[in-house]
Protein backbone atom coordinates (compact mmCIF):
# COMPACT_ATOMS: atom_id res chain seq x y z
CA UNK A 1 0.00 0.00 0.00
CA UNK A 2 1.70 3.36 -1.02
CA UNK A 3 0.77 5.70 1.71
CA UNK A 4 1.31 10.04 1.99
CA UNK A 5 1.50 11.27 5.40
CA UNK A 6 0.48 14.80 5.18
CA UNK A 7 1.68 16.20 8.69
CA UNK A 8 5.33 14.57 10.00
CA UNK A 9 4.84 16.01 13.93
CA UNK A 10 4.73 13.21 16.32
CA UNK A 11 1.07 11.69 15.61
CA UNK A 12 2.29 11.90 12.09
CA UNK A 13 5.33 10.16 12.73
CA UNK A 14 3.48 7.67 14.70
CA UNK A 15 1.15 6.61 11.95
CA UNK A 16 3.72 6.34 9.18
CA UNK A 17 5.99 4.03 12.18
CA UNK A 18 3.13 2.03 12.80
CA UNK A 19 1.88 1.49 8.65
CA UNK A 20 5.42 0.63 7.97
CA UNK A 21 5.75 -1.98 10.84
CA UNK A 22 2.53 -3.95 9.75
CA UNK A 23 3.51 -6.69 7.22
CA UNK A 24 0.28 -7.08 6.25
CA UNK A 25 -0.28 -3.78 4.36
CA UNK A 26 3.15 -4.08 2.81
CA UNK A 27 3.52 -0.12 3.04
CA UNK A 28 5.48 2.23 1.08
CA UNK A 29 5.42 5.55 3.39
CA UNK A 30 5.62 9.43 1.96
CA UNK A 31 5.99 12.26 3.76
CA UNK A 32 5.02 15.78 3.16
CA UNK A 33 5.05 18.79 5.65
CA UNK A 34 4.94 22.87 5.33
CA UNK A 35 8.59 21.85 6.93
CA UNK A 36 10.81 19.78 4.46
CA UNK A 37 13.38 19.07 6.83
CA UNK A 38 10.89 18.00 9.47
CA UNK A 39 9.70 15.50 7.03
CA UNK A 40 12.83 14.36 6.36
CA UNK A 41 13.48 13.67 10.08
CA UNK A 42 10.51 11.70 10.03
CA UNK A 43 11.10 9.75 6.85
CA UNK A 44 14.73 8.89 8.20
CA UNK A 45 13.12 7.71 11.47
CA UNK A 46 11.17 4.90 9.57
CA UNK A 47 14.01 3.92 7.60
CA UNK A 48 13.67 1.85 4.42
CA UNK A 49 10.34 2.42 2.42
CA UNK A 50 10.13 6.45 3.88
CA UNK A 51 10.97 8.86 1.40
CA UNK A 52 10.11 12.60 0.99
CA UNK A 53 7.57 14.05 -1.81
CA UNK A 54 8.92 15.73 -4.65
CA UNK A 55 7.82 19.47 -4.26
CA UNK A 56 4.73 20.23 -6.25
CA UNK A 57 4.66 16.41 -6.63
CA UNK A 58 0.83 15.69 -8.07
CA UNK A 59 1.33 12.06 -7.79
CA UNK A 60 -1.26 9.62 -6.03
CA UNK A 61 -1.33 7.42 -3.34
CA UNK A 62 -3.61 4.27 -1.78
CA UNK A 63 -4.31 5.67 1.44
CA UNK A 64 -3.65 9.45 2.22
CA UNK A 65 -3.60 10.34 5.81
CA UNK A 66 -3.67 14.16 7.22
CA UNK A 67 -1.91 14.90 10.38
CA UNK A 68 -2.29 18.23 10.99
CA UNK A 69 -3.35 20.57 14.06
CA UNK A 70 -6.97 20.50 14.70
CA UNK A 71 -7.16 24.04 12.84
CA UNK A 72 -5.78 23.14 9.54
CA UNK A 73 -7.40 19.61 8.93
CA UNK A 74 -10.32 20.64 6.98
CA UNK A 75 -7.86 22.91 4.62
CA UNK A 76 -5.76 20.30 4.40
CA UNK A 77 -7.82 17.92 3.48
CA UNK A 78 -8.97 20.13 0.61
CA UNK A 79 -5.45 20.59 -0.46
CA UNK A 80 -4.55 17.20 -0.16
CA UNK A 81 -7.34 14.75 -0.60
CA UNK A 82 -7.72 14.46 -4.34
CA UNK A 83 -4.21 12.42 -4.00
CA UNK A 84 -6.02 9.84 -2.68
CA UNK A 85 -6.28 7.06 -5.32
CA UNK A 86 -8.67 4.24 -2.64
CA UNK A 87 -8.85 5.60 0.93
CA UNK A 88 -8.63 9.04 2.72
CA UNK A 89 -7.75 9.29 7.12
CA UNK A 90 -7.68 11.94 9.06
CA UNK A 91 -5.76 11.90 12.78
CA UNK A 92 -6.96 15.22 13.64
CA UNK A 93 -8.24 14.81 17.08
CA UNK A 94 -12.01 16.05 16.07
CA UNK A 95 -14.42 14.63 13.70
CA UNK A 96 -16.96 16.39 12.35
CA UNK A 97 -15.23 19.19 10.47
CA UNK A 98 -12.93 16.54 8.72
CA UNK A 99 -15.00 13.98 7.65
CA UNK A 100 -17.35 16.61 6.23
CA UNK A 101 -14.63 17.82 4.28
CA UNK A 102 -13.34 14.53 3.07
CA UNK A 103 -17.00 13.82 1.84
CA UNK A 104 -16.68 17.19 -0.13
CA UNK A 105 -13.19 16.38 -1.96
CA UNK A 106 -13.32 12.54 -1.91
CA UNK A 107 -17.21 11.51 -2.14
CA UNK A 108 -16.60 8.09 -4.04
CA UNK A 109 -13.37 7.26 -1.29
CA UNK A 110 -13.14 5.21 1.61
CA UNK A 111 -13.32 7.43 4.01
CA UNK A 112 -12.27 7.37 8.10
CA UNK A 113 -11.72 9.19 11.50
CA UNK A 114 -9.49 8.24 13.43
CA UNK A 115 -8.41 9.71 17.12
CA UNK A 116 -5.80 8.32 18.87
CA UNK A 117 -6.46 8.54 22.66
CA UNK A 118 -2.73 8.80 23.81
CA UNK A 119 0.38 10.53 23.18
CA UNK A 120 2.22 8.72 20.80
CA UNK A 121 5.09 7.74 23.08
CA UNK A 122 2.84 5.92 24.78
CA UNK A 123 1.33 3.65 21.87
CA UNK A 124 -0.24 1.48 21.91
CA UNK A 125 -3.99 2.74 23.43
CA UNK A 126 -7.17 3.22 22.58
CA UNK A 127 -8.02 4.73 19.04
CA UNK A 128 -11.53 6.34 18.55
CA UNK A 129 -12.87 5.47 15.24
CA UNK A 130 -15.34 6.82 12.77
CA UNK A 131 -16.52 5.36 9.58
CA UNK A 132 -17.65 7.69 7.23
CA UNK A 133 -17.50 5.21 3.76
CA UNK A 134 -15.24 2.09 4.57
CA UNK A 135 -13.81 -0.65 2.29
CA UNK A 136 -11.12 -2.79 1.82
CA UNK A 137 -8.33 -0.18 2.22
CA UNK A 138 -9.68 1.06 5.61
CA UNK A 139 -10.40 -1.94 6.85
CA UNK A 140 -6.92 -3.35 6.25
CA UNK A 141 -5.52 -0.12 8.23
CA UNK A 142 -7.96 -0.58 11.17
CA UNK A 143 -6.93 -4.35 11.19
CA UNK A 144 -2.94 -3.46 11.20
CA UNK A 145 -3.69 -1.11 13.85
CA UNK A 146 -5.50 -3.76 16.21
CA UNK A 147 -2.50 -6.01 15.33
CA UNK A 148 -0.19 -3.41 16.60
CA UNK A 149 -1.64 -3.71 20.53
CA UNK A 150 -4.38 -0.88 19.54
CA UNK A 151 -7.76 -1.13 20.91
CA UNK A 152 -10.68 0.51 18.21
CA UNK A 153 -13.12 2.30 20.07
CA UNK A 154 -16.06 2.56 17.36
CA UNK A 155 -18.30 6.16 17.90
CA UNK A 156 -20.04 8.86 15.90
CA UNK A 157 -18.51 12.09 15.16
CA UNK A 158 -20.82 13.94 17.31
CA UNK A 159 -20.61 11.15 20.39
CA UNK A 160 -17.27 12.00 19.94
CA UNK A 161 -16.67 15.68 19.71
CA UNK A 162 -19.11 16.00 22.42
CA UNK A 163 -16.80 13.38 24.99
CA UNK A 164 -13.96 15.60 23.99
CA UNK A 165 -15.04 18.48 25.33
CA UNK A 166 -15.22 16.57 28.41
CA UNK A 167 -12.20 14.29 28.34
CA UNK A 168 -9.91 16.85 26.86
CA UNK A 169 -11.23 20.47 27.02
CA UNK A 170 -12.41 20.35 30.52
CA UNK A 171 -9.75 18.13 32.21
CA UNK A 172 -6.97 19.97 30.86
CA UNK A 173 -8.31 23.31 32.48
CA UNK A 174 -8.97 21.82 35.38
CA UNK A 175 -5.26 20.91 35.90
CA UNK A 176 -3.62 23.86 34.33
CA UNK A 177 -6.07 25.88 36.79
CA UNK A 178 -5.16 23.92 39.44
CA UNK A 179 -1.51 24.36 38.60
CA UNK A 180 -1.94 28.27 38.19
CA UNK A 181 -4.21 28.60 41.52
CA UNK A 182 -2.22 26.26 43.73
CA UNK A 183 1.65 26.50 45.04
CA UNK A 184 4.33 23.85 45.49
CA UNK A 185 4.37 22.91 49.65
CA UNK A 186 7.19 22.20 51.40
CA UNK A 187 7.82 18.42 51.56
CA UNK A 188 5.83 16.54 53.98
CA UNK A 189 2.69 18.45 53.50
CA UNK A 190 1.52 16.41 50.56
CA UNK A 191 -1.75 14.55 50.80
CA UNK A 192 -2.42 11.86 48.09
CA UNK A 193 -5.13 14.01 46.01
CA UNK A 194 -2.16 17.10 46.03
CA UNK A 195 0.13 14.47 45.10
CA UNK A 196 -1.95 13.19 42.20
CA UNK A 197 -2.97 16.19 40.70
CA UNK A 198 0.51 17.40 40.51
CA UNK A 199 1.57 14.47 38.82
CA UNK A 200 -1.35 15.72 36.16
CA UNK A 201 0.28 18.70 36.39
CA UNK A 202 3.80 17.38 35.37
CA UNK A 203 2.07 15.90 32.67
CA UNK A 204 0.23 18.46 31.18
CA UNK A 205 2.76 21.38 31.76
CA UNK A 206 5.37 18.78 30.31
CA UNK A 207 3.04 18.76 26.82
CA UNK A 208 3.18 21.18 23.63
CA UNK A 209 1.47 24.54 24.60
CA UNK A 210 0.22 24.78 21.03
CA UNK A 211 -1.21 21.21 20.79
CA UNK A 212 -3.47 22.22 24.26
CA UNK A 213 -4.20 25.64 22.65
CA UNK A 214 -5.90 24.07 19.60
CA UNK A 215 -7.38 21.77 22.15
CA UNK A 216 -9.42 24.64 24.16
CA UNK A 217 -10.14 26.45 20.64
CA UNK A 218 -11.97 23.46 19.01
CA UNK A 219 -13.85 22.17 21.89
CA UNK A 220 -15.94 23.72 24.89
CA UNK A 221 -15.61 22.55 28.26
CA UNK A 222 -13.02 25.52 29.95
CA UNK A 223 -16.26 27.79 31.01
CA UNK A 224 -17.85 24.96 32.67
CA UNK A 225 -15.10 24.43 34.67
CA UNK A 226 -14.87 28.11 35.57
CA UNK A 227 -18.13 28.44 36.47
CA UNK A 228 -18.13 25.58 38.96
CA UNK A 229 -15.17 26.78 40.68
CA UNK A 230 -16.70 30.03 40.76
CA UNK A 231 -19.74 28.78 42.45
CA UNK A 232 -17.61 26.44 45.14
CA UNK A 233 -15.88 29.63 45.79
CA UNK A 234 -19.04 31.81 46.53
CA UNK A 235 -21.09 29.13 48.42
CA UNK A 236 -21.51 28.88 52.07
CA UNK A 237 -21.35 25.53 54.01
CA UNK A 238 -24.83 24.43 53.28
CA UNK A 239 -24.34 25.21 49.45
CA UNK A 240 -20.93 23.74 49.20
CA UNK A 241 -22.45 20.54 50.72
CA UNK A 242 -24.98 20.05 48.08
CA UNK A 243 -22.14 20.81 45.47
CA UNK A 244 -19.95 18.05 47.00
CA UNK A 245 -23.50 15.75 47.12
CA UNK A 246 -24.90 16.84 43.52
CA UNK A 247 -20.95 15.94 42.29
CA UNK A 248 -20.98 12.22 44.50
CA UNK A 249 -25.00 11.49 42.92
CA UNK A 250 -23.09 12.46 38.99
CA UNK A 251 -20.98 10.51 38.85
CA UNK A 252 -22.04 7.54 41.12
CA UNK A 253 -24.89 7.71 38.44
CA UNK A 254 -22.15 8.10 35.62
CA UNK A 255 -20.35 4.34 36.73
CA UNK A 256 -23.89 2.74 36.91
CA UNK A 257 -25.00 3.79 33.33
CA UNK A 258 -21.49 3.28 31.61
CA UNK A 259 -22.29 0.53 29.22
CA UNK A 260 -20.46 -2.95 28.65
CA UNK A 261 -18.92 -2.35 25.23
CA UNK A 262 -17.17 0.82 23.74
CA UNK A 263 -19.43 3.89 22.90
CA UNK A 264 -21.10 4.10 19.59
CA UNK A 265 -20.33 0.27 18.98
CA UNK A 266 -23.28 -0.42 16.65
CA UNK A 267 -24.31 -2.10 13.80
CA UNK A 268 -25.20 1.49 12.77
CA UNK A 269 -21.72 2.71 13.28
CA UNK A 270 -20.06 -0.45 11.62
CA UNK A 271 -22.30 0.14 8.37
CA UNK A 272 -20.35 3.70 8.28
CA UNK A 273 -23.65 5.86 9.23
CA UNK A 274 -21.82 7.24 12.01
CA UNK A 275 -20.74 10.27 9.71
Amino acid sequence: MEVLIVGAGAMGTWFGETVADAKSLESSVTFVDVDREQAERAADSIGEGATVAAEDSDARYDLVCVAVPLEYAPETIEAYGGLAEHALVDVAGVMEGPLEAMRTVAPDTERISLHPLFAPERAPGSIAVVRGNPGPYTDSLLAALEDAGNQLVETTADEHDRAMESVQSAAHAAVLAFALAADPVPEGFETPIYDELRTLVEYVTGGTPRVYADIQHTFEGAHGVAEAAQAIAEADSTGFEALHERAARKWAKADEDTPSTPPGNSNADARGDGE
